[in-house]
């Protein structure tokens, strides 16, 4: 299943969060908006879900631009090293 992954950036005194990361099931994944992904289960998309809470719930970001970009490089080395 391919999925597109969305999140919200807030802003604070150190920078900008990411937080509540989402998937939905898509048939026509959008990379501008988000990031896509590919998982076997929903489960698999659930695990990715929690790490990606896990990963950013302590880190900053100067701007959007540099969290999307941080967001998008995790997810896609995730999907390289994930076992099918």
């Amino acid at each position: 299943m391919i999925y597109q992954l969305n999140w919200q950036a807030l802003p604070g005194l150190k920078g900008l969060s990411c937080s509540n990361f989402r998937a939905v099931t898509t048939s026509s994944p959008d990379a501008e908006r988000g990031v896509a992904f590919e998982c076997s289960s929903e489960a698999e998309c659930a695990d990715l879900l929690q790490r990606l809470e896990a990963h950013f719930g302590a880190q900053r970001f100067s701007n959007s631009a540099a969290a999307f970009e941080a967001v998008k490089a995790y997810a896609v080395d995730w999907g390289m090293h994930r076992k099918v």
